[in-house]
């Protein structure tokens, strides 16, 4: 048994927990991943030199380390490891906003959702915006490169971090990039840390790149008799524009959200698009115009637009709750598979043929204008024979994203739950020079193990 009293001496009591039943909230994320074990020890970092001290210690001794934020991840990212220091940031949440090189520091246990309202405070705003966004951090959406309901225009995390502090698996803390828009010297080393997942460091300062804030956005919401017409319409709209929003839901989903929030969703719809135009005004009439005439070409049984921001946040705000609102309906198996957009429509049919073979309801939302779809598979985990089913759906559905051309995540990273199918997507060649990296950034082999590789 290693003797944590070194560790204690220098962090103290409140900041590193050994108490079981204090530990128990921090062996899973929202992935429950069955797997997770007990650590031997939670450090609550404050500082990076916390962060270091912990690293430096597990490093002496041998422990695995594995990094958490908000434990909001969906892949089983932050899942414990027997006689593992977990190192929470949740603790870390300044954040500091200088308008004028139109940059935002931020620790890595701050939220989306602070981050953005720091940044509004100047008129800016930070686009990465996954459903999450109260409740996930940004030290989470560095490490699993999030996206989001707007990325489809506005691109994810990596687009908009500049540089970052990085603690190393010896405990060093390097300083990559900084407040420049343009860095050449160089390798790209910040994009490598970057969607790494805990794997090759430890992220406890990141610089994010701001943008003018968002105009009020024009929306628009259609429903339609089959999934087909859904997108196809997906494909014509995204072939002529790029609106800031382009949502799906199926009539699972759609029935789940209408069930918890009683607006008046239609039931009896096969799919469901919430789409928004952030062009001014002028300019995103004529693109909701162009988007109602393309609607109603491929068949929409209803077509609905308004420029007034409250009456259209009600449709995003009822998009962000889909999980939550599945999630009301059993226990669920999250994917996170996308495709090339004209593979979209494959996919989707694709995933439904999936449900009905294997006698599960997969809920299908999607950020349908990028091609990353979330299909939720429900289940009872009492129900041994349905659980089975529900995990060769999973399995099935990320061989169905490869041979499509697809990723097994586009956005919630590979974590423990997925890392069985990397390399059936990425090829042996890749995923070799994947471990290499890793090899040569953590040659112990302590940082986050079991996850990617």
């Amino acid at each position: 048994m290693v003797d944590l009293a070194p560790l204690l001496s220098v962090l103290g009591e409140d900041v590193v927990l050994v108490d079981p039943d204090r530990m128990a909230g921090y062996r899973w994320d929202r992935a429950h991943d069955p797997g997770a074990g007990m650590p031997l020890a939670v450090v609550r970092a404050g500082s990076t030199e916390d962060v270091q001290t912990a690293v430096r210690f597990a490093a002496e001794h041998g422990l695995a380390v594995v990094p958490r934020g908000a434990g909001s991840g969906l892949s089983g990212g932050s899942s414990a490891v027997d006689g593992c220091l977990v190192v929470s940031t949740e603790r870390m949440t300044r954040v500091e906003v200088d308008p004028v090189t139109r940059t935002l520091v931020a620790e890595p246990g701050a939220m989306n959702a602070q981050v953005k309202a720091a940044a509004a405070e100047h008129d800016l705003w930070y686009p990465p915006d996954p459903s999450s966004y109260e409740i996930c951090s940004i030290g989470g959406n560095v490490a699993t490169n999030a996206g989001g309901l707007c990325c489809v225009k506005y691109g994810v995390t990596t687009d908009y971090v500049l540089g970052m502090t990085v603690v190393l698996a010896d405990g060093t803390a390097v300083e990559l990039g900084g407040p420049r828009l343009k860095d050449k010297a160089g390798l790209s080393l910040t994009k490598l840390f970057v969607g790494s997942e805990g794997t090759l460091g430890i992220v406890t300062r990141v610089v994010l790149r701001l943008i003018p804030a968002q105009r009020p956005p024009a929306t628009l919401v259609a429903t339609f008799a089959t999934l087909d017409d859904a997108t196809g319409t997906v494909l014509d709209i995204t072939r002529q524009m790029r609106p800031s929003m382009l949502e799906f839901m199926d009539r699972p989903t759609i029935n789940a959200v209408e069930d918890l929030t009683k607006m008046g969703l239609d039931r009896e719809a096969a799919a469901m698009l919430v789409i928004q135009s952030d062009e001014p005004a002028g300019h995103a009439g004529v693109e909701i115009e162009t988007i109602t005439a393309i609607c109603e070409k491929h068949g929409a049984t209803e077509v609905f637009s308004t420029d007034d921001p409250e009456e259209g946040e009600a449709f995003v705000v009822a998009r962000r709750n889909a999980i939550p609102a599945v999630e009301r309906t059993g226990t669920l198996l999250l994917e996170d598979v996308g495709v090339p957009l004209p593979q979209l429509g494959a996919l989707v049919d694709g995933i439904a043929a999936i449900a009905q073979a294997q006698g599960v309801t997969i809920a299908v939302i999607a950020h349908a204008g990028d091609g990353n779809t979330h299909p939720l598979i429900v289940f009872d985990p009492a129900d041994a024979e349905m659980a089975a089913r529900a995990q060769a759906a999973y399995g099935e559905v990320m061989t169905l994203a490869i041979e499509l051309g697809g990723t097994i995540t586009g956005e919630h990273g590979v974590g423990r739950l997925k890392k069985a199918w990397l390399g059936d997507q990425i090829g042996e060649d890749a995923l070799e020079l994947n471990r290499r990296v890793k090899q040569a950034l953590d040659p112990q082999g302590i940082l986050n193990p079991g996850a990617i590789f």
